[in-house]
C-alpha cells in the first residue's frame, strides 16, 4: 500500500510505482473526483490515444419486444 503525505499547500506525490504503470508524464492533466470518503484521480487522456479502446465490445443487448 502506498501512503503519502498532503503538504502545507495541499499538494501530493503520486509514488513513482504508480506514476509508471499509468505512464503519467509531467504536466499531464489529472481529474479529481470525490467519491464517498475518499479521492479519485483519473488521467485524462488525449481523444486521439482513446480511439479504437471500445474495438470488439460486445454491442448486442437482450430489448423487450416494446422497445424494438
Amino acid at each position: 500500500m502506498n501512503v503519502v503525505t498532503v503538504s502545507p499547500k495541499f499538494q501530493v506525490v503520486i509514488p513513482q510505482t504508480i506514476r509508471e504503470s499509468l505512464d503519467l508524464k509531467p504536466g499531464q492533466k489529472i481529474q479529481a473526483i470525490q467519491y464517498d470518503n475518499r479521492i479519485e484521480l483519473i488521467p485524462i487522456q488525449p481523444i486521439q490515444k482513446m480511439r479504437g479502446f471500445l474495438q470488439g465490445i460486445d454491442t448486442k443487448i437482450e430489448r423487450e419486444e416494446d422497445r424494438l
